[in-house]
Parts: C-alpha cells; sequence; structure tokens
C-alpha cells in the first residue's frame, strides 16, 4: 500500500476557524476556568485531574514501522511497531475529530536550547489546559526565528478520542503513536499530560544521535567558575535534591543534549513531583508554582484553594509544570560548556555498594547502560523485600536505538573531555534495608561536592573486590568507615552474600544488550 499524503488534513486543521492560535498564559488560564477543566489554587496555578491515567501508559506507545526507520529502531516492550496504514487511518479519524471540536489550542514553540539543533514543534490540543502545559514545558518563541531547517514535528492531542482495538489495531483504546517519517505524533485517550513531553524527549533520542548528539535523561547545573555537572537517577535516588544547589545555577531539571560544543537544555520548563512538597524542603520548586503553572492531580481544597502535596487522593505521581524562568538560580539561555563531572545516583536497598566511587571509562559505559537503583518492598503490590531494577541509559522507556549507541557515545565524549565519572550510592548502609540505615544526606552531599570540585581526582583509591568500583580512602567531611560498605556491616560474611547476589543481578541484566561484550568485560563486577 503507498504511503498517503496527509499534508493537506493538516493544514486544513490548522487553519480551522476553530483554531486558537498561540495564546498567551492569561487567555489559557481564562479558557480554563471558563470551560471548567480546572480550578484556581490559592498560589495561582491552575489545578486539573487526568481522569484514569496519572502516568504513562507505555504498554499503548507505538514506532510507525517505516522504510527509513524500520532497520534502526531496537524493536520490542518499549518500541512496539504499528504498520503504516494503521496509523494513516488513525490519524485521518484524530484529524476529524479534532476538526468537530468548537474549539483548538495551538502552540508553536521548540525542543533544544542551542539553536543550531533546535527542533520546531507544533502542539495540537483539544484541551486548554494541555496547552498551558505545553507552552510552559517546551521552549518559546520568544521573538526568535524559527528554524527553517527543520521540518516541524506536530502532536496532535485528542484525549476524548477513544481508539477501537479491534479496527485501528493499538493495544486498547489509548494510543501513543510516532511517525518518524510523517513527522507527527497521535495522543488519544488518555488526559496524562505528561505523554506529550516525553514523546518529545523520544523523538530527540532518535534524532540528537544522527547529528553526534548524545541525548540524556539527567538534571544538569554549573558552578560559580563555571564546571558543568550532569545527574544521572532513576526516582527516589535523590537526583533533584543532589543537583538543587544554592551555589550552583540550574542548566535544566530532566532532559539535556550533549553537543560538540556543549550541554543544552531540550526544554523551556520543568515537570516536577509533588508529593509531600515543602517550602521548606524544596524551596525552589515550592516557589515555581504560581500563576501560569499547571498542577496535574493535587488535592485542593475547595473553600480556601490551598493545594495539599501530602494528599495521595488521586495518584502519588502529582505534578507540577512550570517555566524553567520560574527558578531564580538558573543559566539563561539554557547552554553550558562541556560537563567536567558526571554523577549516576542509585539508591542501593541491599547496602552494599560504596556511598561513592570513581569510574573508568568502560565502567562508566557499564552502570549508564545498567541504569541500577532498588525497588523497596511496599512501593508495589507483590514486592516483599528489595529487588534490583534496571533502567536502560537511566531512561529506558524513551530510547528508540540500540542501547550501545547511547553508551559508545558516552564512552567517546568522557575520552573527549576527560570527564570525571562518579557513581553514588545514596541507598543503605550498615545493611540492606530493614536493617541499616539510608546514607547520611549530609555524607552524600560533601561526597558529591567532593567530586565536582575535582576533591577525589587524585585522592588515594581502593578497589571493590566484588563490583571492580574505585572508592577513594577519605573523603572531607565524611567519616572513613563509611567509605568501606562491608565495614559498616556487622556481619561481613552476610555483606559479602549480598554483594555477590547484587553483582549477580547486574550480570543477569546485562545479557539483554547485543555489541556490549567488551564492555561487560572491562566495567562489569569483578565475581
Amino acid at each position: 500500500m503507498n504511503s498517503v499524503d496527509l499534508t493537506t488534513d493538516l493544514q486544513a486543521l490548522l487553519t480551522g476557524k476553530n483554531v486558537q492560535l498561540n495564546l498567551s498564559v492569561p487567555h489559557l488560564v481564562e479558557k480554563i476556568l471558563d470551560r471548567k477543566e480546572g480550578v484556581l489554587t490559592s498560589s495561582g496555578a491552575v489545578r486539573a485531574t487526568t481522569g484514569t491515567y496519572t502516568g504513562r501508559s507505555p504498554k499503548d506507545k507505538f514506532i510507525v514501522e517505516e522504510e527509513s526507520t524500520k532497520v534502526k529502531i531496537d524493536w520490542g516492550a518499549v518500541n512496539q511497531p504499528i504498520p503504516e496504514a494503521a496509523f494513516e487511518r488513525l490519524y485521518t479519524k484524530v484529524v476529524s475529530y479534532l476538526k468537530e471540536r468548537d474549539e483548538l489550542y495551538v502552540f508553536e514553540g521548540f525542543a533544544g536550547a542551542d539553536e543550531k539543533y533546535r527542533l520546531p514543534i507544533t502542539v495540537v490540543n483539544e484541551f486548554a489546559w494541555h496547552n498551558l502545559f505545553a507552552r510552559q514545558l517546551f521552549i518559546r518563541p520568544e521573538g526568535q526565528e524559527k528554524n527553517e531547517s527543520q521540518k516541524p514535528f506536530t502532536i496532535l492531542s485528542a484525549p476524548n478520542f477513544k481508539a477501537d482495538p479491534l479496527i485501528d489495531g493499538t493495544r486498547s483504546e489509548t494510543f501513543i503513536i510516532v511517525s518518524f517519517e510523517k513527522r507527527t505524533i497521535l495522543i488519544g485517550g488518555t488526559e496524562y499530560a505528561g505523554e506529550m513531553k516525553k514523546s518529545i524527549f523520544s523523538i530527540m533520542n532518535f534524532l540528537l544521535p544522527e547529528q553526534n548528539i548524545l541525548p540524556m535523561h539527567c538534571s544538569a547545573n554549573i558552578g560559580e567558575e563555571g564546571g558543568t555537572a550532569l545527574f544521572f537517577g532513576l526516582s527516589g535516588t535523590g537526583k533533584t535534591t543532589l543537583s538543587a544547589d544554592p551555589k550552583r545555577r540550574l542548566i535544566g531539571d530532566d532532559e539535556h543534549g550533549w553537543s560538540s560544543t556543549g550541554v543544552f537544555n531540550i526544554e523551556g520548563g520543568c515537570y516536577a513531583k509533588c508529593i509531600h512538597l515543602s517550602e521548606e524542603k524544596e524551596p525552589q520548586i515550592y516557589k515555581a508554582i504560581r500563576f501560569g503553572s499547571v498542577l496535574e492531580n493535587v488535592v485542593v481544597d475547595d473553600e480556601t484553594g490551598e493545594p495539599d502535596y501530602s494528599d495521595t487522593f488521586y495518584t502519588e505521581n502529582t505534578r507540577a509544570a512550570y517555566p524553567i524562568d520560574a527558578i531564580d538560580n538558573i543559566v539563561k539561555p539554557s547552554i553550558a560548556a562541556h560537563p567536567q563531572t558526571i554523577v549516576f545516583l542509585t539508591a542501593d536497598a541491599f547496602g552494599v555498594l560504596p556511598p561513592i566511587s570513581k569510574l573508568t571509562k568502560e565502567q562508566a559505559m557499564y552502570h549508564f547502560l545498567s541504569g541500577y537503583t532498588s525497588k523497596l518492598a511496599g512501593t508495589e503490590r507483590g514486592i516483599t523485600s528489595p529487588e534490583a531494577t534496571f533502567s536502560t541509559c537511566f531512561g529506558s522507556p524513551f530510547l528508540p536505538l540500540p542501547a550501545h549507541v547511547y553508551a559508545e557515545m558516552l564512552g567517546r565524549k568522557i575520552d573527549e573531555h576527560g570527564v570525571s565519572v562518579f557513581l553514588v550510592n545514596t541507598g543503605w548502609t550498615g545493611g540492606g534495608y530493614g536493617i541499616g540505615e539510608r546514607m547520611s544526606l549530609a555524607h552524600t552531599r560533601a561526597m558529591v561536592q567532593a567530586a565536582i570540585e575535582g576533591e577525589l581526582d587524585h585522592t588515594e583509591m581502593r578497589t571493590d573486590r566484588i563490583f571492580g568500583l574505585h572508592t577513594p580512602a577519605h573523603v572531607p567531611g565524611v567519616p572513613d568507615q563509611v567509605l568501606e560498605p562491608a565495614k559498616t556491616w556487622a556481619d561481613e560474611r552476610a555483606y559479602e552474600e549480598k554483594a555477590i547476589l547484587l553483582a549477580n543481578e547486574f550480570k543477569k541484566n546485562f545479557k539483554k544488550f547485543s555489541n556490549t561484550d567488551d564492555i561487560e568485560k572491562a566495567g562489569g563486577p569483578l565475581v
């Protein structure tokens, strides 16, 4: 079947009388309140709820199997294929549905703070609050010239349109479908706004490596004297806490590209978790939630409009979306020099990884591919003891290409720019979860500070005999005994058994990768 040209349908959609183009924040807030899509909170932020779906739907995400991409994509459970014909039929249905809405909200912006690599994006929304979300999360034009060298990617978001799996070839009524040839993302059947953000990140993870740019799921900041640091880590590892440093300026909190000239933020805003948010613990995020911000699934008092960040009535995955310039201490534009330091954060609930280790290039590639942390008992149904969990490159749901492509790019850039890489365990010490205790935040901050400031580059190192990691004998502000995990356990034999157990989990996970034998041999556990 020959591919259908869908450009005419899109042009007709974008020029329809129902289109509200690039509305300002106040106008969008008015629309949201008039249409009863959300409520105004005491801080001035809008609160919306997302119905059934309070998080991403990874099993409903598809990539169109097209001639130009079918040999490049790492097909599988993460990147599920869908035929072009199925995409085109669904595209036609979604466009027809959106044409019939009384109003459509269109935002034209960018992904990528570096103008040389900027991707134009057009976001078409059924909901005004989704359009406000897009305006705050992506990069706003602000008078900049459009990048005419690249055709825009278009998001068509129709939350109230439900797919018919038997007819449309989807798994359920929900769908997130990317066509790289048509430069289109279809989203339907879900009101969760984060699908838009992460779909664009997935696209950048495909496009940027073709330009020799490493896309990264990390936060980034810069010191007073210009040293750039990157922080990778899964949920619960302390990425937000440790990268938010009053002595350092924020480049971005979640998504970055590393080009031949340095690091740039992919986004123009932040999508912060709100659960148990307080002004005392996270003052920057708390103060950023003001007029123009979007609160997602946060409980709000009907009379006072006060958000209750401790209430999980809708979900624990409560969120706030706000523009990055709502944070005072930022780099603007969100661009910086090559990183001097990379920090991988892991919350090891087995209590066996050293609190800080300096990694060789091969170890950095190995732990980047592994993306290790722990699921704790009680966090998911059926988990009664800590379980190792791995997310490739600290972002496996968003990687269209084979994992080794990203790891090899990281290795080359570490070599080219002489970057120091550290693995920091923010998990347990003196025993596993339930026996030992969580690493002291003060000690972790001291170790991260020493790593970023170069104090560990020439210090005495010991080699861990199980994991092969190189651990410093001394770190300013940290007791020496804390740096050797075996010595913090009451029973060293019990420590060794748990350490070998975790090493075997690493090895088992690594079997899923191809073209990585050399990385495993040089960077993996020794036992």
